[in-house]
């Protein structure tokens, strides 16, 4: 593996675009940036040889693009068909379906759920692809889904303490 192939610079700056994007306070600044990592993330997928993972960020970056504007229940469910649809033509076995997961656990996430299990079902998500990443050899992306995990675990842990610590009503 080539640290300075083409693959991994596309991966490289899907990583700076999702840190960029994870310090976004703006919601519709975050999913333009993380549509536009998605974007990227399909290019260095496909670079590497992975179709499932090339199509799935590619279906990622769709939902947000379309999250911007909605969150329908019937959205959710489309995203998750065309998603598994996506699967069935791409993988071809095993963890093929570790971007697949990822992507349809993140489409129930960003349209159906808020708060804790928001972030829990994202964090599911984000180790799917962390686990897609660093069997495929992604760089960039195994780096970028180890920081999400990090901060988003470390966001669960502290909406927890917070919960607990409020006074009951």
């Amino acid at each position: 593996m080539q640290m300075l192939s083409p693959a991994q610079c596309f991966g490289y700056a899907a990583f700076a675009l999702g840190v960029v994007a994870f310090l976004q306070r703006n919601d519709r600044r975050l999913k333009l940036l993380n549509a536009s990592q998605c974007l990227v993330y399909t290019l260095h997928f496909m670079l590497l040889g992975n179709p499932p993972a090339a199509a799935s960020s590619l279906v990622s970056g769709v939902r947000s693009l379309l999250a911007l504007k909605t969150r329908s229940p019937w959205v959710a469910a489309l995203i998750l068909v065309i998603g598994i649809v996506v699967g069935w033509i791409f993988v071809d076995g095993g963890y093929g379906w570790l971007p697949v997961i990822a992507s349809s656990v993140a489409t129930v996430a960003v349209f159906l759920l808020s708060g804790i299990p928001l972030r829990l079902a994202l964090l599911v998500g984000t180790l799917c692809w962390l686990a897609n990443n660093l069997l495929c050899g992604s760089i960039g992306g195994s780096l970028l889904e180890l920081t999400a995990a990090i901060v988003n675990g470390t966001t669960i842990l502290r909406m927890v303490r917070e919960r607990r610590h409020r006074p009951s009503r």
